[in-house]
């Protein structure tokens, strides 16, 4: 899992805590301690599939687009991290037994952890990370 995938959940639960007005890349960056072209790169990706709208110019940013409860953590996961979890194995020699079956073994089992993950991630939505926050109040 990468970054992308942490900044994505923290992007759309910003917005979602502010339905009726938009929201900008630099206040959107300052919640969440990164750069704000780090969170453009990933508001792009999320407008690009359509998670979010965005306007330009005076009064502009972003916004929700969809249902928080719509969205669930697996959508945001196969976005950003899919096959993230697969292990990255140095060339062996393939003479071995061990050496030239390692990889492909090793890909079916995190293949299946990803599978059961997916599973895990799809009982969240934005909805219930937003009443997740919401809590912390």
């Amino acid at each position: 899992m990468n970054s992308d995938f942490t900044l994505a959940i923290h992007s759309l639960t910003f917005l979602a805590l502010q339905p009726d007005r938009m929201s900008t890349s630099e206040a959107i960056s300052e919640s969440a301690c990164v750069h704000p072209v780090r969170i453009r790169k990933v508001l792009s990706m999320l407008k690009k599939h359509g998670f979010i709208k965005s306007k330009e110019g005076t009064g502009g940013g972003f916004i929700f687009a969809l249902d928080l409860s719509e969205v669930n953590l697996w959508d945001i996961y196969m976005l950003t991290s899919e096959g993230a979890l697969q292990p990255k194995c140095p060339d062996s020699n393939e003479r071995c037994i061990v050496g030239a079956n390692m990889q492909g073994v090793l890909f079916s089992i995190f293949l299946g952890a990803e599978e059961h993950l997916g599973e895990y991630l799809k009982n969240y939505t934005i909805k219930e990370i937003v009443d997740l926050v919401n809590k912390c109040l």
